[in-house]
């Protein structure tokens, strides 16, 4: 995919912490039940942690109990990337950013009720938010 926001490693590593470049830019991922957006409950808007791409509305975030911030759809279809993944000898679908190419987490279609079927679980350390103003 043709991401409209590129950069090369040297150039997010200065721009990112390690752990956040590990997440976005490393495809690692955070502790569960660690993330400093878990809880969080204010109406606004989750952007790419690295380039502030918009990709959730706080609306359809939803306790899914499995660790990390769960959404049931992103802001708009092309907001982000499904990437199938079987990197851990199982396929799950790879969640990144359509502008930058950032690892977001994984999107499993498990239901919990949502309106979507969808669990789009991802890392608070991937994730920026806006509180609505």
């Amino acid at each position: 995919m043709d991401y409209t926001i590129t950069k090369t490693d040297e150039q997010w590593r200065a721009e990112l912490d390690a752990d956040r470049f590990a997440v976005l830019r490393q495809a690692a991922t955070e502790t569960p039940f660690s993330g400093e957006l878990l809880d969080e409950g204010r109406a606004g808007l989750y952007t790419c942690g690295a380039c502030n791409a918009e990709l959730f509305e706080s609306g359809t975030k939803f306790d899914s109990g499995c660790g990390w911030p769960s959404f049931y759809e992103s802001v708009r279809p092309d907001a982000v990337e499904l990437i199938e993944d079987d990197s851990l000898g199982m396929m799950r679908t790879e969640v990144r950013c359509a502008a930058c190419g950032s690892h977001l987490g994984h999107v499993f279609p498990d239901g919990y009720g949502t309106p979507t079927g969808d669990r789009y679980c991802m890392n608070s350390l991937a994730l920026s938010f806006e509180p609505e103003k």
